[in-house]
């Protein structure tokens, strides 16, 4: 799996963990004498979390860890896709957590688990025939 420009690999960069919440949500509305009616309202979010550790020593994975740590701060969108080919679509990273432990004598760590939440991105571009026009060319 890659996550934009972030492949996770068997050694180094590895997940353990993937998690996914897709909400769709209902509105209620009070019918008198009645049940309360109900109304979709359109698919809502797309969570997706990643969880993992890296062994800084041992195997690498810190550079990836940063890269997307730095692309989460500049608030960039990243192609979410599997090694089978199978396109997940954009995503935001909604936060990164980490859990560093067993530090060697110089305060290194040993192990670093993460966890890496990300949310969907959906563009909505206006609908403007200038817009079209544009894109075409670009």
């Amino acid at each position: 799996m890659a996550l934009g420009g972030f492949a996770f690999e068997a050694l180094g960069f590895s997940y353990e963990d993937v998690g996914r919440t897709l909400s769709t949500p209902w509105a209620k509305q009070a019918v008198a004498q009645r049940f309360d009616a109900l109304q979709w309202t359109g698919p809502g979010e797309d969570e997706i979390e990643i969880k993992g550790a890296i062994f800084p020593q041992e195997f690498g994975g810190t550079a990836s860890l940063e890269g997307l740590r730095q692309a989460a701060q500049t608030g960039v969108a990243l192609m979410m896709v599997s090694l089978g080919g199978t396109i997940f679509g954009y995503h935001t990273i909604q936060s990164i957590s980490e859990d560093r432990s067993y530090h060697d004598a110089f305060g290194q760590p040993r192990k670093n688990a993460y966890r890496i939440k990300l949310l969907r991105y959906t563009e909505t571009p206006a609908a403007s025939p200038l817009n079209s026009f544009v894109t075409l060319f670009a």
